[in-house]
């Protein structure tokens, strides 16, 4: 039985840790449903962006298809967390996806009837950011109730494949197919993967969030007012678990302080003398490193100081973002790039175990709901500042000092909450 279980012990020191999917048929299925449907997502992204295009000519038209995506997920993702801990996750899981599958379908019927409307795409990508942030805290919070605690690092790791998979290859293929078939393809293939998705959910158990007495239940099945109020109840509970807070602050200084992405057009030029591939390149570096590291994230498991992990990760990316602002060499810059991605995995996997395994299971939803508005808003934040201090000084000034800043900023906060870089996975304290 165990060795059904658990993979030989020279194969988890290398590739990514498959128990999670071997364990769990549940998991499995939602895995693999998640994988599916976030290539799908890629496609429509990339597709929806070209389309916007065509129609209009304009990039800030293109432009604001981010913002008609952030402002849903930031308001959306704490009420969706809240409502993940108030009603059946899968049954809130179920009806998400069902609704981001029916705004496919719109979407598809739309280009097959001829329909070029600006408003439209913006607001089918507005409700489908709703329906992210709906889903995606009821999903991460099943995680835990289908894995024991010590498959959840390996778990977050095929997570993190997900994602990076989906940035990848979905845009990748939206690309392919829209030059080959058009929109209607894309879409309708987006729609298809969807339907991954959908079974996924289906075949779950029941996953009522777990509550210590009835009183509380009682409450947060009341109204609105209800809801609103265990929204304030996750702020106040993370804002007293220095742990958990942690998590958050040690992203925001990645996040925040370094991300040059929205350098990446004016480096590809300046720096390289390069052009639009240059800039595919720089933005994929980072992705491609990201899904390095998941496919070798086998050792994670074995890791049990989580707290201190993140430090170093998140560290390692300040530091390798701040050698990538000295370099004029591409490849050499990519390379960097690709190791800031890796270390942001590593963050991510153990930030997202912490969550899962330090949380009581009535907070989950509630804590990934601020992880999801975290996730969104720190980036555009990031992009703010770098193109800010850009304009200011130079680019290497934004680049290099935002790496600096992040690696002082982590030591500033490991100084002033010296117990997170204790924190060990088999005794988890919030």
């Amino acid at each position: 039985m165990t060795e059904t279980t658990e993979p030989p012990a020279h194969r988890t020191r290398i590739f990514a840790d498959l128990t999670p999917l071997r364990s769990s048929p549940d998991y499995r299925r939602l895995w693999f449903g998640n994988t599916v449907s976030w290539i799908g997502q890629g496609m429509t992204a990339l597709a929806v962006s070209l389309q916007v295009y065509d129609i209009t000519g304009s990039a800030f038209s293109v432009g604001l298809i981010g913002f008609c995506s952030l402002v849903p997920l930031v308001v959306f993702g704490l009420y969706g967390g809240a409502v993940a801990d108030t009603v059946d996750r899968r049954k809130l899981g179920l009806f998400s996806a069902a609704g981001s599958f029916s705004l496919a379908l719109v979407l598809m019927a739309a280009t097959f009837a001829g329909v070029e409307n600006v408003g439209l795409l913006y607001a089918i990508v507005a409700l489908q950011a709703v329906c992210f942030a709906l889903n995606a805290p009821a999903r991460s919070s099943m995680v835990a109730r289908l894995l024991p605690p010590e498959q959840l690092p390996a778990a977050n790791a095929l997570s993190s494949m997900t994602s990076t998979t989906g940035a990848l290859v979905g845009p990748m293929l939206g690309g392919l197919i829209v030059g080959w078939w058009g929109y209607r393809a894309a879409y309708t293939v987006d729609a298809l993967t969807f339907t991954a998705s959908l079974y996924a959910m289906w075949r779950l158990p029941s996953m009522l969030p777990d509550r210590e007495d009835r009183e509380d239940r009682e409450d947060r099945e009341g109204g609105g007012a209800r809801k609103r109020a265990s929204v304030l109840d996750g702020l106040r509970f993370l804002g007293g678990r220095p742990n958990l807070r942690m998590t958050f602050l040690t992203d925001l200084c990645a996040m925040v302080l370094a991300h040059p992405r929205a350098l990446f057009p004016v480096v590809a030029i300046v720096w390289y003398g390069g052009d639009a591939r240059t800039t595919g390149m720089l933005v994929a570096a980072p992705a491609l490193g990201a899904l390095l590291g998941g496919v070798f994230s086998g050792w994670l498991g074995r890791v049990r100081l989580h707290g201190l992990a993140v430090l170093l990760a998140v560290g390692s990316w300040g530091a390798a973002i701040a050698v990538f602002g000295l370099t004029r060499h591409l490849w050499l810059g990519l390379f960097f790039l690709a190791l800031a991605g890796c270390a942001d995995t590593v963050s991510m996997v153990f930030r997202n175990t912490m969550l899962q395994a330090a949380v009581p299971d009535e907070m989950r939803g509630r804590l990934q709901g601020v992880f999801i508005v975290v996730v969104a808003g720190g980036p555009r934040l990031g992009d703010f500042l770098a193109g800010s201090v850009a304009d200011l000084a130079s680019p290497a000034v934004a680049v290099v000092g935002g790496g600096v800043a992040c690696v002082v900023a982590v030591c500033l906060l490991a100084l002033k909450w010296r117990g997170f870089a204790r924190y060990d996975a088999r005794d988890p304290q919030p």
